[in-house]
């Protein structure tokens, strides 16, 4: 039975967004073609119809997976989201940029043109809201924001002391906040 065109669109939307999920779970490695496929409801015979190689799944899973914008232009609204404790316990579903960022060095150029093309595009985003608040020089703090925000991300997860995690997630909201006041 041959598939309409419509249905294949959903079925790839489909397997990014479990290979999203998963490979931000588990890692890149830690995740079978076949695993991606059973999550999203299809057979591993399948996959071939929609990607070249696990490597193309990656590359396209981190293109479709770092387009999902999520800011909403208040960036204490942003902050106190991003550096919750209920956005750290969530790693599966959480930003992407955080999960994929020390994996994506030893993916293929085009996992890692992805990668830099959403951090790219990230940054324009809070650029442009840093910019709107009258930030100065909204470039380098945004750079400068993002890096902290997702470096703290990532060290909160990193350690198992749940107080030290969270002192990791509040202090440096609070650094960062204070680093944007005129």
């Amino acid at each position: 039975m041959k598939v309409s065109r419509e249905q294949m669109a959903e079925n790839r939307g489909r397997i990014l967004s479990e290979a999203a999920r998963l490979f931000r779970d588990k890692g890149f490695e830690a995740v079978s073609v076949a695993e991606v496929m059973k999550a999203a409801g299809l057979t591993h015979g399948g996959f071939y119809g929609h990607f070249a190689s696990k490597d193309d799944l990656i590359a396209q899973t981190l293109a479709h997976a770092l387009a999902d914008d999520r800011s909403t232009g208040d960036l204490d609204a942003f902050l106190s989201a991003y550096l919750s404790p209920a956005h750290r316990d969530a790693p599966a579903t959480g930003c992407p940029t955080a999960a994929f960022a020390s994996d994506a060095r030893r993916q293929t150029p085009e996992a890692r043109a992805a990668m830099a093309a959403g951090l790219a595009a990230q940054i324009d985003r809070l650029t442009a809201t840093l910019q709107s608040e009258g930030v100065p020089e909204a470039r380098g703090a945004a750079i400068g924001c993002w890096s902290a925000a997702v470096g703290a991300m990532i060290l909160a997860r990193a350690v198992e002391d749940p107080a030290l995690s969270d002192d990791i997630l509040a202090q440096t909201k609070t650094w960062i906040s204070a680093s944007l006041k005129p």
